[in-house]
Order: structure tokens, then sequence, then C-alpha cells
């Protein structure tokens, strides 16, 4: 007599009595960071597709930062009455990452649903989603990292050996964007007003943030400066490459916010992971 075999479960069923969240959650970050080259050449397929047609592709973006960077320098230390040669270099440091910066958190908010194609037909790990906008914007902004050196060059600034401190700082943005990435992706997934939302919040901290002008110009008000979370993470690398390290205090609220963002985005990524194909 045959015994009967339990027929095997199928990899998408989900027990609603044991959902086993956290589990999968981990399993896909684990999958989709061993699939980093999957989303290296998703990113580099975005950027080709995006400038097609274009001569000079991305390096566009080099050629406005730079006139930006002419044009606001010329203004800026006329108002506030610094040398050209001083100013620059914060300028450049400054605008070069606030624009990475700003540009990745944007983007952020469509990570999960500009794929939402792939997500529907594939089963990829939202992570590699997540990755692919960090890295599409970590590419991009590699094309005007050479705006730095070049005034750097021209103004007679030479970073010390503090300047080393700068590969943590950069660190820290990356660490936030794959969590920025992640979280906002599933909230604007979800509730499509809140990516305009951001938009208009990134535009106000611009000018909040000491990107124009320094900290130093506040006078007594210097002191708050690190409740602002994106003086915090620009400070860890502009610190380094301007203004000799940057303020411990700056580096404690940087590490301390990374830790908020991270938690905020791993409990999110948790709890409503599974609920993302039908968001999308």
């Amino acid at each position: 007599m045959l015994e009967r075999t339990a027929a095997p479960i199928p990899a998408y069923h989900v027990d609603a009595a044991d959902p086993q969240r956290l589990r999968k959650a981990i399993e896909d970050l684990r999958l989709g960071v061993s699939r980093w080259r999957l989303a290296s050449s998703l990113a580099w397929l975005d950027i080709r597709n995006r400038y097609r047609g274009s001569v000079l592709g991305p390096f566009w973006l080099t050629l406005s930062t730079g006139a930006m960077l002419l044009g606001l320098g010329l203004l800026y230390s006329a108002l506030f009455q610094m040398s050209l040669r001083e100013y620059l270099p914060h300028l450049a440091v400054s605008l070069v990452i606030w624009n990475a910066i700003s540009q990745m958190v944007n983007d952020a908010t469509t990570s999960l649903t500009a794929s939402e194609g792939i997500i529907r037909q594939l089963p990829l790990p939202y992570t590699v989603h997540a990755l692919r906008c960090v890295m599409r914007n970590g590419i991009i902004a590699a094309h005007n990292f050479p705006l730095i050196l070049v005034i750097f060059l021209v103004c007679g600034h030479l970073p010390g050996p503090e300047a080393l401190l700068a590969i943590p700082g950069f660190l820290l943005i990356a660490i936030n964007s794959v969590a920025v990435a992640l979280f906002l992706g599933m909230v604007c997934a979800r509730f499509r007003d809140i990516g305009p939302i951001v938009g208009s919040t990134m535009q106000l901290a611009f000018f909040l943030t000491p990107i124009l002008w320094k900290p130093r110009l506040l006078g007594g008000w210097e002191a708050w400066m690190p409740l602002n979370p994106f003086y915090a993470i620009l400070e860890t690398v502009r610190g380094p490459l301007v203004e000799g390290g940057g303020p411990p205090l700056a580096w404690l609220a940087a590490v301390l916010y990374t830790l908020a963002t991270v938690t905020i985005a791993a409990v999110f990524f948790v709890r409503f992971r599974g609920r993302v194909a039908f968001w999308v």
C-alpha cells in the first residue's frame, strides 16, 4: 500500500497565523545585498535610458553645477564680505554633496513605484530596487566630484590628513540613502501625496541648511545647528574637507540620526514588506 506524502508547500505560501515577517525581511536584505551586481547593472541602464540621445549625458549636470558654483560664489562672497578663495571651497563641497542628498531623497519616493512592472512579475528582493536607486544617484553624483578638486586647486585649498574622515562621512550618507530608499519607497507607494510633500520639504531644507552660508553667521544660534539632520550629515563630509574635521557634536548627531533612520526603516520594512506588491 502506497503511503501518501504531503504536498510541498509553494514558496509563495504565507501562513496568516505565523507570517514570519522578520525572517523574510532579513532574507530580503541578504539576497538584495548579494545581488548588488544586478542593482548596479539596472542603475547603469537607468542612466543610459535617461540620457539617450544626449551628447554629454550626465556631464550636463556637471556643467550646470559648475556654472552655479561660479555665479553663486561671486554673488554670496560679496554679500557675506568673504574672499572668493575662502568661500568657494565651502560652497563647492556643500553644493555638490547637497545636490546628491537632495536628488537621492527625491528619487527615493519612487524607488519602488518606478519598478512596478518588475515587482509584479519577478520575485526580486525589494532591497535590489533600493540599491538600484542609491547606485544610480551615486553614479550621477560622482560626475560632480571633480568640480571639488578643481575648486580646491584654483583656490589653493589643500585638506590635511583629517580629509580621511570624509570616508566614514560618505559611508553614513550611503547607509542613510539605503534606509531612506526603502522607507520612502514604501510610504510613497502607499500614500502618493507624500512625494510632493518631500519635494517641498527638501526645497525648504536647502535654505535652512548652511550651504550658501556658513554656520558662524548665526552667532549664538550656531549651537542649535546639530538639530538639523541635513547639517549633521553634510558636515561629516564638508568638515574634514574644508573645516579641519568638523565639530564633534555634528558627528555625534549624524550617527544618532543614522541609527534613527535605519531603525525606522527596518521596523516599517519588517511590518509592511508583504504589502508592497499591492501598493505599487
